[in-house]
């Protein structure tokens, strides 16, 4: 079963995090959707995701994960070394989030923003829900 993940469609960073998951995720276990397009919002209203949450959800069967544990998920899932990121794990959850909450914060600050979603490439379109 595919794993979704919403983003953030309008943030640069989101959207190279994303370019970053496909790459490491060959065997396409990952589906993405923006949190600010119609799939993206019909998906956080089935899971009933509270309405505040502004950039990462990982969709897992019934399950969601946000912030710093959905981003440590998706790491366990990937090829590489990145799988070694699940020790923050054992870091309290308030505390990840806390600086998951400060880097979110300031990524439009930090990377920019775009003024609508990009459109994903012809070579990765199946992967993103629409």
């Amino acid at each position: 079963m595919a794993k979704i993940i919403l983003f953030d469609g309008i943030c640069n960073f989101c959207n190279d995090s994303v370019q970053f998951i496909i790459k490491r995720d060959p065997d396409g276990l990952f589906v993405f959707a923006s949190l600010q397009g119609e799939k993206g919002k019909e998906i956080l209203r089935q899971r009933n995701v509270p309405p505040q949450v502004e950039s990462l959800v990982l969709i897992e069967g019934d399950r969601y994960y946000v912030k710093s544990t959905a981003a440590l998920r998706i790491c366990m899932f990937l090829r590489g070394g990145w799988k070694l990121l699940q020790i923050f794990m054992i870091v309290p959850r308030p505390c990840r989030d806390w600086f998951y909450d400060v880097f979110a914060k300031n990524r439009y600050k930090w990377f920019g923003k775009k003024e609508v979603c990009e459109r994903p490439s012809i070579d990765f379109r199946s992967r993103f829900l629409e």
